[in-house]
């Protein structure tokens, strides 16, 4: 029984993203660079993954005993993929259920597993440290509050959002999909109402300002306990 019919058996009604975000792929919404799966150029252009993958190497070979990572929402997996010689185990997750079974036949390492969830729905695999990158902008309010309470059994979130530039008002709510709260001169903000998240310690450690005033992309590593 796959994780959606568990959801609807269980009372819980499954959110749309799934969806969506397999017609973002199929129909190329985040550009087509002649590869069958593309998850934007937020996943490739050097500029902006570089320094990420740098900080998160940085992170990951600071503790003496290899963390296990949960990547949710791991995309065509062109980040992940640097990062997963530093863990103990890397578990990448999707929605979308072909970009899944794309990423098992590309990508093969003893210490890598997929699995397709919907994380607003479904229960998260254990570890010690859940990343989302650009994740978490593409969804509602609602559904974010579905998942942070999850977020709870990890002690590291590492989380990454494209935000206004200056000072905005945050956590303005969408409808889950391709955009992002850019749009209305808003990002997304945890701590803040309505969702109020509780941390032990918060740490930005990357901001990656873009051309054009297209904002910037700020990763931010949350202590949980």
């Amino acid at each position: 029984m796959n994780n959606t019919r568990k959801e609807v058996k269980n009372g819980k009604k499954p959110w749309p993203t799934k969806d969506a975000m397999a017609q973002v792929y199929a129909l190329k919404l985040w550009g087509d660079n002649k590869t069958e799966f593309y998850s934007g150029e937020g996943s490739h252009v050097p500029e902006i993954i570089n320094p990420y993958i740098k900080a998160l190497q940085f992170f990951l070979t600071s503790f003496t005993s290899p963390l296990v990572v949960c990547d949710l929402g791991c995309g065509d997996f062109n980040v992940g993929k640097a990062l997963v010689a530093h863990t103990k185990a890397y578990i990448g997750i999707d929605i979308v259920e072909s970009l899944i079974s794309h990423n098992k036949e590309k990508f093969k390492v003893d210490n890598l597993e997929f699995h397709c969830l919907d994380i607003a729905v479904a229960d998260l695999p254990s570890g010690d440290c859940a990343i989302l990158r650009q994740v978490l902008q593409h969804l509602s309010n609602a559904e974010i509050q579905s998942i942070l309470p999850k977020l709870t059994n990890f002690k590291y979130v590492v989380l990454t959002e494209h935000l206004p530039q200056g000072n905005f008002i945050p956590n303005k709510d969408i409808i889950s999909g391709q955009g992002i709260r850019l749009k209305k001169q808003s990002g997304l903000n945890i701590l803040a109402p309505p969702f109020n998240f509780k941390v032990k310690e918060e740490k930005q450690v990357l901001t990656v300002a873009l051309n054009n005033s297209k904002g910037v992309i700020v990763t931010t590593i949350y202590r949980l306990w």
